[in-house]
């Protein structure tokens, strides 16, 4: 499953992760990275040093598993220091160097000095590296020098270059570290300018962007590519355009990986590069587009056909196919919950349009927003158990969806299928959701509507609602940037709205995940942090919001149905008079039906919600006027204690 292939601008790609990104023991870490289909690893000198094995059976247990050993890392504190000091180093290296050939591993990693004995000297950094690399030379050891971003001299990438080129040696080379060269400076100009057999290895890491230490930052906040902010496309793009021909290598330090299950952060780990090496196959191909339309007509006549051929030789992830929007969600519903939940569904205005021919599940249908019931037995949560077991969105091209998910370790589910069943590909979300692909217009087996059995009732005029408008999913913690890069990678889905507010029960944060039309909208959203056994009560709600084209019709036909709306307080009038002075009607109107709002510089946002059904789930109501595409966040700790004061009530 390694990712090594052909790439158009250069060879074959390496994969390799650095030990210290993984949980465990040297021997979890190693086993980890071989499952995941890495190529190489990188040493973490600690975890050698915590493990029982000899270099020697590290190497035989490396070599076991399929993987190479790229790097050995870290070597600090050595350059522009004075001659006793500069003794110690060479004396600690050489020892390193016996450790590295035990391991049968010939590139080690140097950090630019954080020393207090340290001068501020970049030709005597250069002259005792160069001291170093001949050394290293002697024993087949190459040394690859990195700027630390809060190195005591040499904190750029440009600076760690000039030293090495003052050194002057053949195995005195460079390490890019992303994080160390995107945190100092956002678009660096430059790199590509470096010659490729002078940098020696690349480290890859993202972050969000943050205002804090840079030490800090690094040690407890990098994440893999594609889950922060970073410009990796680019950099990348960057680095390769050098003829840099070392492995793309992972190095993040994280709080939450260093104390997840290795198998499945390697898992993440993998995912993000192919999703990497994908953005940046785009930019090469776009820039090749770019050129050849700059050449005369007779210089181009075969540029983007060879351009074509390269990304086919490349072998790249199949393309995302376009998604239309939601196709179902999916309920697990027991005995208790079940009445209820179909209850609720006939109050907002939905019909029982069918059943399925082999399952017990229902479809529940208004518009083309649809919900399946999917009776799942007796549990013994208080009110019975309902909760979102799967999601369905319409794509163009459902196979296509099914083998990119596949391509980037997407775990398929598997699926009993009744004769002449919709062969409906799905596979797990990381917080265990089933993600469907399929076409709900279709008429052929990938037609989905065709395995229910109508049952002839039709909608007795409904209450407006039209479609679904997004479906939120509360994420364990340590799971929300896996699920944001499996959604982006996947699905083809774009982050936005990244939030964070302080909620009745701790700091909660939101992020959405939408394709480029909007027509799929998904919202993660998960608590910071949670610790013993006092929460909301429902810890982990989930729920499915429905589009209208007039919340107060909609509200106004759910009651007259005898549909359940969340009360809000009358503080809360009070409070959106006092920020936003809405015309006085129009909040009577927000108060007589429990409709909260919210307004950015696009547009505006009305919505609502039922009371909590079963263990996890409810249903929300929103109109979206204008070019508003939030959800409505700084209304959530509202909804939140307003459930909770509705469970206690009815207990």
């Amino acid at each position: 499953m390694a990712m090594t292939r052909a790439h158009p601008h250069r060879g074959a790609i390496r994969t390799s992760i650095a030990t210290v990104c993984l949980s465990g023991t040297l021997e979890d870490k190693l086993a980890a990275a071989a499952a995941a289909g890495f190529d190489g690893v990188e040493i973490f000198e600690n975890d050698l040093i915590a493990s029982p094995a000899s270099p020697e059976e590290v190497g035989r247990l490396c070599a076991d598993l399929g993987l190479s050993i790229e790097l050995y890392q870290p070597f600090r504190d050595f350059e522009a220091v004075d001659e006793d000091r500069l003794h110690g180093g060479l004396r600690r290296a050489e020892r390193k160097f016996d450790v590295m050939e035990r391991l049968g591993t010939s590139t080690m990693l140097v950090c630019s000095t954080v020393s207090p004995h340290a001068v501020d000297d970049d030709e005597l950094a250069a002259t005792q590296l160069r001291t170093l690399a001949e050394r290293a030379a002697r024993r087949g050891i190459r040394i690859a020098y990195e700027a630390l971003a809060w190195g005591r001299f040499v904190d750029t990438w440009a600076r760690s270059w000039d030293v090495v080129r003052r050194g002057d040696h053949p195995a005195l080379g460079l390490c890019l570290d992303s994080f160390h060269v995107l945190s100092r400076e956002p678009s660096p100009a430059g790199i590509a300018g470096i010659p490729g057999e002078k940098l020696f290895f690349l480290q890859l890491a993202d972050a969000p962007q943050l205002s804090m230490d840079v030490l800090q930052w690094s040690r407890h906040h990098r994440l893999f590519p594609g889950q922060g902010a970073f410009d990796l496309a680019t950099f990348l793009r960057d680095v390769l355009d050098t003829g840099y021909s070392g492995p793309l290598s992972l190095e993040v330090f994280n709080d939450v990986f260093r104390q997840s299950d290795p198998n499945r952060t390697a898992v993440d780990a993998m995912r993000s590069l192919r999703t990497l090496d994908e953005a940046v196959e785009h930019r090469h191909r776009a820039a090749t587009t770019e050129r050849a339309a700059a050449r005369p007509a007779e210089a181009t006549a075969t540029g983007p056909a060879a351009g074509q051929a390269a990304g086919q030789a490349a072998g790249a992830l199949p393309v995302a196919p376009e998604l239309t929007g939601h196709a179902f969600t999916e309920l697990g519903v027991d005995a208790h919950s079940a009445a209820r939940v179909e209850r609720t569904l006939a109050t907002m205005g939905f019909a029982h349009r069918g059943q399925h021919r082999s399952k017990p599940v229902q479809l529940w249908q208004q518009g083309t927003a649809r919900v399946l019931l999917n009776t799942v037995g007796a549990g013994d949560e208080p009110g019975g158990i309902a909760e979102v077991r799967a999601l369905a969105v319409d794509s163009v091209d459902p196979a296509s969806s099914a083998r990119r998910a596949e391509a980037l370790l997407a775990p398929v589910l598997p699926r009993t299928r009744g004769t002449a069943e919709a062969d409906l590909s799905s596979v797990a979300a990381p917080d265990g959701t089933a993600v469907f692909f399929c076409r709900s217009g279709a008429e052929d087996h990938t037609g989905w509507l065709s395995d229910f059995i109508l049952t002839g009732t039709e909608p007795a005029g409904g209450t407006g609602l039209t479609r679904t408008d997004h479906v939120a999913l509360t994420q364990p913690f340590d799971w929300f940037d896996e699920a944001s890069l499996f959604y982006r990678s996947v699905l083809g889905l774009e982050p936005h709205h990244d939030t964070e507010y302080a909620a009745p029960f701790g700091l909660m944060r939101s992020r959405a995940m939408t394709d480029d039309e909007r027509s799929v909208r998904i919202a993660l959203n998960s608590t910071l942090l949670r610790r013993g056994e006092w929460a909301p009560g429902v810890p982990d709600p989930q729920h499915i919001a429905f589009a209208t084209d007039d919340i107060f019709g909609t509200a106004l036909a759910m009651r007259e149905r005898g549909g359940e709306i969340l009360p809000v307080p009358d503080n809360y009038y009070d409070d959106l008079d006092a920020r936003l002075a809405l015309d006085p009607d129009l909040i009577a109107r927000m108060r007589a039906c429990d409709v909260l709002y919210d307004q950015d510089e696009h547009g505006a946002f009305f919505h609502l919600y039922t009371e909590m059904l079963g263990s996890r789930v409810f249903f929300e109501v929103v109109q979206r006027v204008g070019g508003y595409a939030g959800y409505g966040s700084v209304n959530a700790p509202v909804r939140m204690a307003a459930h909770r004061r509705s469970r206690l009530a009815r207990r």
